[in-house]
C-alpha cells in the first residue's frame, strides 16, 4: 500500500474520530435585533453545540470477550494489485484495535496469519469454520473487502475514495459455518465531493480512507467513543 508503514509487532494505536469545534460569534446591536430573531439566533447555536463533541457507542459484537480470535482480510487481486500492501495493512490495525479493546482472552498475530494465508494458496476457498480450526481460535473475524478505490473510475482528476467490504464473525463451536454476526461497511475519503488532485496526495487519500475503513471495522467489536457529528 503506497507509503503506509508496516509493522508486524502489535504496539499500542489509539484512534479517535475528533471533530473540530467552531466558534460561534453573535453581534447584538441595541434595539437592532429583535426578540424572535435572537431566539432563532440562540436555537442555530444551540444545535451547533450539540452536534459537537463525542457519545459513547456500545459494541454491536461482544462475543469476542474471553475468547480466541484472529483476524482474516480478503480482496481480490485487482484491488491488491492497485494497492499493494493493504491487506497486511487491515489484518495488523484490525487486530491491533480488538487486541487493545475487545477484551479477548487471545489473539494471532498478524504475522502468523498472514504467513499462513501466503503458504496455503487454497485457503480462500476453504469453509470459514474449517479456517477458524486451520488458526486454532475461537472466533474468526473475517473481512472480505469487496470495493476499494482512490477515485471514480475513469476520472483521474479528483479525489473521491471509496472503501467497503464484509465484516463477519465465525464462532468455532458452531457446527453451522455461517456468519453469527456479520455487517456491511461503506466509508469515503475525503468525503461525499471529489477532492482536486492537486489539494491532497495519494498517500493522504489512501492512509485516511482505510483509517476509516478500519475504524468502522474495529467500532462495532468493541465500546468506543464517537463524534456526535461524524464524516463517514
Amino acid at each position: 500500500m503506497d507509503n503506509l508503514p508496516m509493522h508486524a509487532a502489535i504496539h499500542t494505536v489509539r484512534s479517535r474520530a475528533v471533530l473540530g469545534v467552531a466558534a460561534l460569534g453573535l453581534l447584538l446591536g441595541a434595539g437592532v435585533i429583535g426578540g424572535c430573531a435572537i431566539a432563532g439566533i440562540a436555537a442555530v447555536a444551540g444545535k451547533a453545540i450539540s452536534e459537537t463533541g463525542t457519545r459513547t457507542i456500545e459494541a454491536q459484537y461482544t462475543g469476542l470477550a474471553g475468547k480466541s480470535f484472529a483476524v482474516v482480510v480478503a480482496a481480490d487481486r485487482t484491488i491488491q494489485a492497485d494497492a499493494p500492501g493493504l491487506v497486511e495493512f487491515l489484518t495488523i490495525k484490525i487486530t491491533q484495535r480488538l487486541h487493545e479493546h475487545a477484551q479477548a482472552s487471545a489473539f494471532v498475530p498478524p504475522a502468523d496469519v498472514l504467513e499462513y494465508m501466503f503458504r496455503t494458496p487454497g485457503w480462500s476457498a476453504k469453509p470459514l469454520d474449517d479456517l477458524a480450526k486451520d488458526l486454532g481460535v475461537e472466533r474468526l473475524v473475517y473481512v472480505d473487502l469487496y470495493e476499494y478505490r482512490l477515485h471514480e473510475p475513469g476520472n483521474a482528476y479528483e479525489w473521491d475514495g471509496v472503501a467497503a467490504g464484509r465484516a463477519g464473525v465465525i464462532e468455532a463451536e458452531s457446527a453451522l459455518g455461517v456468519y453469527a454476526f456479520d455487517r456491511l461497511v461503506r466509508v469515503r475519503f475525503p468525503g461525499k465531493s471529489g477532492f482536486d488532485r492537486d489539494k491532497l496526495s495519494r498517500q493522504v487519500v489512501n492512509t485516511g480512507l482505510a483509517q476509516r475503513f478500519i475504524d468502522r471495522v474495529s467500532w462495532l467489536f468493541h465500546k468506543h467513543e464517537e463524534a456526535k457529528k461524524i464524516e463517514y
